[in-house]
C-alpha cells in the first residue's frame, strides 16, 4: 500500500508537534511558540530559570504572577504560573503550566521551543498564555527587565489555541503609578 499524502502529513505534524504539559480541563487556552534568542542556550536556561525564581527581585510584568521551577534539565524546563491573587479577576488564583525545550542552533543561537496551557476551563485569555512564555526570555530591547543575561529573540512561530491570542504589548503591564497623565 503506497503512502497516502494524509500519512505522510500526519507523520510530518508529529514530528514537530511541541511537547506540552497537558490540562486536566477538556476546554482550555493554550499557546505554542517558537523563537531564536542570540545567546547560548546555557545562557538562555539561566536568564529563563532566574527569572522563574524570582531571583534579584525579578517579578513578572504581566500582573505579577507567581512562577514555580517544577522541573529541568540542561535543555528542558517545566514551569508552573499562578496569577497573583491581589490583582487577578475576583482574586481567584489560576494556573498555568509550561514546557520549553531548547535546542542549540550553533554558540551563540539558542531555539526555544514552549507551549503553555491553561490547568482550568478557559477559551479566551488575553494574551496570557502567550506572555506566560515571553516574559521569561524577553530582552531589554523589548521592554524588559533582565536577571542575569540580556539577549535578543526572534519569534519564528506563534500558535495560540482557538480564542486565545498573542500581543506582546499586554504582556508588560505598568502599574498605576508609573503610567503618565
Amino acid at each position: 500500500m503506497a503512502p497516502t499524502l494524509a500519512m505522510w502529513s500526519s507523520m510530518l505534524a508529529g514530528a514537530l508537534a511541541y511537547k506540552c504539559p497537558g490540562s486536566g480541563s477538556f476546554v482550555h487556552a493554550s499557546c505554542e511558540v517558537t523563537a531564536v534568542a542570540s545567546a547560548s542556550c546555557a545562557d538562555v536556561m539561566a536568564e529563563m530559570k532566574a527569572r522563574a525564581t524570582s531571583q534579584g527581585g525579578w517579578v513578572d510584568p504581566h500582573n505579577g504572577g507567581v512562577y514555580t521551577v517544577t522541573e529541568s534539565s540542561d535543555l528542558e524546563l517545566h514551569t508552573q504560573r499562578t496569577t497573583n491573587p491581589k490583582k487577578s479577576f475576583g482574586g481567584k488564583v489560576y494556573t498555568d503550566k509550561q514546557i520549553f525545550t531548547l535546542t542549540p542552533k550553533d554558540a551563540n543561537n539558542c531555539q526555544i521551543e514552549g507551549c503553555s496551557e491553561s490547568q482550568g476551563t478557559s477559551v479566551g485569555d488575553f494574551s496570557t498564555n502567550y506572555c506566560d512564555m515571553r516574559n521569561l526570555y524577553c530582552g531589554t530591547a523589548d521592554g524588559c527587565k533582565t536577571v542575569l543575561k540580556d539577549f535578543t529573540s526572534q519569534e519564528a512561530s506563534v500558535h495560540p489555541s482557538v480564542g486565545a491570542s498573542h500581543d506582546f504589548s499586554a504582556c508588560i503591564v505598568k502599574p498605576a503609578a508609573e503610567i503618565a497623565v
